[in-house]
């Protein structure tokens, strides 16, 4: 008889796409959704946690080169037949909440969301097929009132979580005006107006000229590569080009110079009166161009935004990984998109809003040094006698009833040393130390982890042995000591 063959070990490694987040990153990320959901809340914004699983059919094929149902997302066919897919954002669930709901809910409906979402596209550097999303809508709402709120609440959300006054702004432009650009420039094949799209998405990094050049034959990129251009000719790119550099000194300025590169195109002339009332909503609230202005240069990349669209880009110089200066770059965007809602209903919806990535606004907060790299750990109380346990979970449970992080080890306690290598390894600010001669002195030891960190790092043989950062305190004063070495800690 044959011997049955062993079944071999599955791999312990993640998927790929995806990664495991561990303990200094999630208590991060939650603490900044809180930060944001208060930030939503004051506005009047109610919280809506819908399913991470979709129909098909109600997600759409909003995102890029999808031609089958199961391309693009993570999809399956159930047993009856139909396809289901996990949410590639937080926008389509939303319009199929409004659509099968709205007889319940009030109308303008204004709502949150914060959660994962999943996309089937090809991972790479910094790109993972999960990430995080943070949204908030106006539904129900044709008034740019709403829109020009979308942006204040931005501006005073990357305010809250930490970026300050100066390091973002949050640009705005209307789908409308950049259909009135195509409009003149009469271009009437889908396929040369999308390739018009993605070149004035290129402005900022190519400039004028280089626009120029990609609107006709093409140009040399930096690696000296040839891309070919949209091929048109230079009488049907000047739309184009007066448009993306008609941003003025001014709101006004910029309006004017809008103006005259849209002229004759009604659709265009819309989207510019729009824009014109957002930017007088914006000031009587005091939102100045410094934290949110008007910029030609925005092209939202989803196919269903129709009006007003935004983008809060983040200002200041990080260093890549060759060591180079450059912009952080965007963290949040959206628009307005009346015709969404309009698939479940056959009636046009006005809907509004804006998605912030989660997990890049917590990378910039990291290198502005707005949050640690590493969080700090608990006080370990350390174990001296086995037989003793309760005594030390009575310790701590004094700290926790105060407030204080803390554990016991509960690792095998017979090398002292490996508990305050455990200690090291959790960030630990604090052990607490009572062997049996503590016990019977009623006073326990107090080591300062960090500070004696410090002190291994500067000082001399003699100096350490000194050991001034542990020290006895009477165990009535535990908590009160403890306390204020994390105060001064910080």
């Amino acid at each position: 008889m044959a011997k049955p063959k062993k079944q071999p070990r599955p791999k312990a490694q993640t998927p790929k796409g995806f990664r495991d987040y561990f303990g200094a990153e999630v208590t991060q990320r939650a603490e900044m959704l809180q930060e944001i959901a208060g930030v939503y809340h004051r506005y009047g914004f109610d919280a809506l946690e819908s399913s991470a699983v979709e129909t098909v059919e109600a997600l759409g094929k909003f995102l890029p080169d999808v031609d089958r149902p199961n391309e693009g997302v993570f999809g399956w066919q159930e047993e009856e037949g139909d396809w289901l897919a996990l949410r590639y954002d937080l926008t389509a669930p939303l319009a199929r909440v409004f659509a099968q709901h709205r007889n319940d809910l009030p109308t303008p409906y204004r709502r949150y969301a914060m959660g994962p979402v999943w996309r089937n596209e090809k991972p790479g550097p910094g790109r993972y097929r999960q990430f995080y999303q943070c949204d908030a809508d106006t539904v129900g709402s044709a008034s740019m009132a709403a829109d020009a709120e979308i942006c204040a609440m931005l501006s005073d959300t990357l305010e809250a979580v930490g970026i300050a006054r100066g390091d973002y702004q949050i640009r705005v432009n209307n789908r409308k005006v950049l259909n009135g650009v195509l409009e003149a420039m009469g271009l009437a094949d889908d396929s040369q107006r999308d390739a018009v799209l993605r070149t004035i998405d290129k402005f900022d990094k190519v400039g004028e000229a280089g626009v120029r050049e990609l609107l006709g034959k093409g140009r040399l990129d930096a690696s000296g590569a040839y891309i070919d251009g949209v091929g048109l000719s230079e009488a049907q790119a000047d739309p184009v080009v007066a448009f993306l550099t008609s941003g003025g000194e001014s709101a006004a300025a910029t309006l004017d110079n809008l103006r005259a590169a849209v002229s004759g195109s009604a659709v265009g002339g819309a989207g510019i009166d729009e824009l014109e009332q957002i930017a007088d909503l914006l000031a009587a609230q005091g939102y100045g161009p410094d934290r949110i202005a008007l910029d030609p240069s925005v092209v939202r990349g989803l196919g269903y935004y129709t009006g007003p669209v935004y983008e809060a880009e983040l200002t200041f110089d990080i260093l890549d990984e060759k060591g180079r200066k450059r912009q952080f770059g965007s963290v949040a965007g959206g628009g307005r998109y009346d015709d969404l809602i309009k698939r479940f209903t056959g009636q046009e919806v006005p809907a509004t809003g804006v998605s912030i990535g989660v997990d890049r606004l917590l990378a910039a907060l990291r290198e502005k040094g707005r949050i640690e790299a590493v969080d700090r750990g608990p006080v370990v109380v350390t174990v001296m006698d086995r037989d003793r346990m309760a005594d030390y979970q009575a310790m701590v449970a004094e700290l926790r009833n105060a407030g204080i992080r803390a554990e016991v080890y509960l690792g095998n306690p017979k090398n002292f040393g490996n508990q305050l290598k455990y200690a090291d390894r959790r960030n630990s600010p604090v052990a607490v130390i009572e062997g049996g001669e503590e016990k019977d002195a009623g006073i326990v030891q107090i080591k300062d982890l960090i500070l004696g960190a410090k002190i291994a790092e500067n000082a001399t043989l003699e100096e350490w042995k000194e050991r001034p950062s542990q020290f006895e305190v009477a165990r009535g004063d535990l908590v009160a000591r403890v306390r204020e070495i994390l105060d001064g800690q910080g």
